[in-house]
């Protein structure tokens, strides 16, 4: 007879964790295959793949770091922008290689997948530190990246949410082996300083407030001050380090739209109230919650898991009581979340409170298969195959109030519900727990499929180009500066648009796709001064009156806002100017013949005497002052100036904080024409001066030294913690020699 090795309990967690990244893997191969473009939607291809594009581009070209792209103006600050991950090392891998994937469609994909394993071991891993069996944490795991919200908002379009979840899953799974004595602090540092510096002001709230609910959670269950003062620690560690990311930020907000200063209000826009909770369970089920679709979101954003709430008839609620000391901290940030995602919708730059969504949904899937796995019973059987079925059609009844229309369809998955429970109940009672944990990761995917094959999706498609090669081929390869006026409200995307405007026109980070030098891009942030000059918007739209506006003329450089901002060449949307290269030209100005691809959408004005963004430096205008200059970089810039009564040089650099000047090593104060062009006035008597300008993010130097105190908090407690772990195998091994002389 061949005695069958058994498996050790190391190798099937491990075997389950490779199935939790199967079924993700095969969840997303299902989701390509129902639309290519899937993972490549609204913010994604509008925003997050060019940056990562540029960005690339940047760290090719030496700047590991950037901070500044000048001719961006209000979209080219990187640092106040925050989510280009530029101190994130993971970040800075995919922005590195992004030039490199000429399908963007399958670039966004690949780092959705990557950041949706993340998120599900993670999860899978926090449930088996509360003592999850295997299989249930696996069914955990596989869920989380398949739940509502996470569906149809991150898949398709917020990847730096999606990013920033994954990593604070991880920390919490570190935090709790670091608490309990099982691991030390480096683990735990690294995600929460990944979740961080992500740059993405909800993960940085969900990491605080996770380390927080950890604290008092691991104080509750063992009742050790040091658990609490090791996880503070680390905590206060990898903030430190990662404030960095947000620092330019805040210390930059008062020139910015997201002041903060409205304080909190409430107009309802993605809240989600608490009775959404009963449609969590249900695949059919559409949300009460407001967004762009609408007062109702009709699609399924809410849901969690189809066998979440029916499951709660088979909990020993009275013997799992003795487990809530041990689940106080993932309750707590139940708790939380419900609270949070119910409103205000705004508070203070913090907005949307539904983005909280999946942390809802895989804290609810941690807790229900921790107290299913450890609690988990069918008897009475009959009592609780009652209270199922009960359940099951308040959330037929909870659908049916939000989707009336659908009613059909939420009967048919009461019934589909009901059928697949009695199958899984009969399943565990005769083969046990893996086998009930197998058929349910089994139906993760088709309930995946039915629900995007079946409802519409809740944000908008742009339909840009998914290869950069073909944009690029199919877009006129400009040289230079330009500036596109136009607003994207006026252009109809849909799937069935005969022909896109992605050959004349760029929205969004477009540009950035194409490589070329547009002041227009995405922007969460803006510049307000520089805004009220184009009346630009986030996705680089602008308004009717903006061409009057960039060829007016500055009263005190007697020089147009085109000619400081140093353009080469201004786009004009046909549709918003209709006929407009049928007037005279602004002096010093001519109309071209667009090239023939842009199908003439568009009328194009360029400088008669040819470019100007080639000259050196990036002196626009001088007021009494003449001006050599010497060098100029990004961030720095070098002059020889002289001006014999006191004038004034302007730079065509948009006048963030962060500048300072010195003339002959003295100290100038920076200023901006109308808070939008940077510009320093030169003392009378200036001969042959030597004038600097140089640009430092606000809050970096106060960051690095962040940096430096978190990496020494971290060097402290992981000294500590293998101190202490030497001297307890001490203990030990004395323990063992004297009861071996004893004996």
């Amino acid at each position: 007879m061949t005695i069958r090795p058994t498996r050790s309990p190391f190798q099937e967690r491990w075997l389950w964790g490779a199935l939790v990244a199967v079924i993700v893997c095969s969840g997303f191969a299902v989701l390509r295959a129902i639309d290519p473009r899937y993972f490549y939607v609204d913010d994604t291809e509008s925003g997050a793949v060019g940056n990562w594009i540029q960005l690339g581009h940047l760290m090719r070209e030496g700047q590991w770091f950037p901070t500044l792209v000048l001719d961006q103006w209000m979209s080219g600050n990187y640092p106040v922008e925050g989510q280009g991950g530029l101190w994130n090392p993971v970040q800075m891998f995919v922005n590195y290689i992004a030039p490199s994937v000429d399908d963007m469609s399958l670039l966004a994909t690949l780092v959705k997948l990557g950041f949706s394993i993340v998120l599900a071991w993670g999860v899978y891993r926090v449930a088996l530190e509360y003592g999850a069996r295997p299989g249930w944490a696996a069914v955990a795991g596989a869920s989380a990246p398949f739940t509502g919200f996470t569906l149809y908002f991150e898949h398709p379009s917020w990847v730096t949410s999606l990013i920033g979840t994954a990593w604070v899953v991880q920390a919490w799974a570190s935090g709790v082996r670091y608490a309990r004595g099982r691991s030390g602090p480096i683990p735990t540092f690294v995600f929460l300083y990944l979740a961080i510096s992500v740059g993405y002001a909800h993960a940085a709230l969900l990491a605080a407030v996770t380390i927080g609910a950890l604290m008092i959670g691991e104080y509750v269950y063992r009742r050790k001050w040091q658990d609490v003062v090791r996880l503070a620690a680390v905590g206060v560690a990898a903030a430190s380090a990662a404030a960095i990311a947000f620092l330019p930020g805040v210390l930059t907000s008062d020139v910015t739209w997201r002041t903060g200063n409205e304080g909190a209000l409430n107009d309802n826009f993605l809240t989600a109230p608490w009775s959404e909770t009963l449609t969590a369970s249900i695949p059919s089920s559409v949300s009460s919650i407001e967004s762009w679709t609408g007062e109702t979101t009709t699609a399924p954003v809410t849901y969690i898991a189809w066998f979440v709430i029916p499951a709660l008839a088979f909990i020993a609620w009275r013997a799992a009581q003795s487990s809530l000391k041990e689940l106080s901290a993932p309750l707590i940030l139940v708790v939380f979340a419900l609270l949070f995602t119910a409103g205000p919708s705004d508070i203070g730059q913090i907005r949307w409170p539904a983005r909280l969504l999946p942390f809802v949904a895989l804290t609810i899937l941690i807790v229900f298969v921790v107290l299913i796995s450890r609690f988990g019973t069918t008897k009475p059987l009959r009592p609780r195959l009652i209270a199922a079925g009960l359940l099951v059609v308040v959330l037929v009844l909870r659908a049916s109030s939000s989707g009336p229309q659908y009613f059909g369809r939420h009967v048919m998955w009461g019934f589909v519900i009901a059928a697949v429970g009695a199958l899984v109940v009969l399943l565990g009672r005769r083969f046990g727990a893996t086998a009930v944990a197998g058929l349910l990761l089994v139906t993760i995917v088709p309930v995946t499929m039915y629900q995007v094959s079946t409802y519409p999706k809740a944000l908008n498609k742009w339909y840009l180009p998914t290869s950069q090669a073909e944009a690029k081929a199919q877009f006129p390869q400009w040289e230079g500066t330009t500036l596109q006026l136009g607003t994207r409200g006026l252009v109809r995307i849909t799937e069935d648009t005969p022909r896109l405007p992605w050959h004349s026109l760029v929205f969004g980070n477009y540009a950035k796709d194409l490589d070329l030098d547009y002041v227009n891009a995405y922007t969460p942030v803006g510049h307000r001064d520089f805004t009220s000059i184009l009346c630009m918007s986030f996705d680089g739209s602008t308004c009717e009156a903006a061409y009057q506006n960039v060829f007016a003329v500055d009263l005190y450089t007697q020089r147009t806002f085109a000619d400081l901002m140093r353009l080469d060449r201004v786009v004009l949307q046909r549709k918003q100017y209709p006929h407009v290269d049928e007037t005279p030209p602004p002096p010093g100005w001519k109309w071209i013949e667009p090239p023939a691809v842009t199908k003439g959408e568009i009328a194009v004005l360029e400088r008669v005497d040819g470019p100007v963004s080639t000259a050196p430096g990036r002196v626009s205008a001088t007021v009494g002052a003449e001006v050599t200059p010497e060098s100029s970089s990004v961030d720095h810039e070098q002059l020889s100036v002289s001006s014999p009564n006191g004038g004034s040089v302007v730079f065509a650099r948009l006048a963030w904080p962060g500048y300072t000047a010195t003339l002959d090593g003295r100290p100038l104060q920076t200023k901006g024409i109308g808070g939008t062009f940077l510009y320093v006035d030169l003392p009378p008597g200036t001969e042959n001066g030597d004038l600097e300008i140089h640009f430092d993010p606000p809050g970096w130097r106060v960051g690095f030294a962040g940096m430096g105190f978190g990496a020494f908090v971290l060097l402290v407690l992981t000294v500590l913690h293998y101190r202490n772990r030497f001297r307890r195998s001490r203990q030990r091994e004395g323990t063992s020699a004297t009861t071996t002389d004893s004996l």
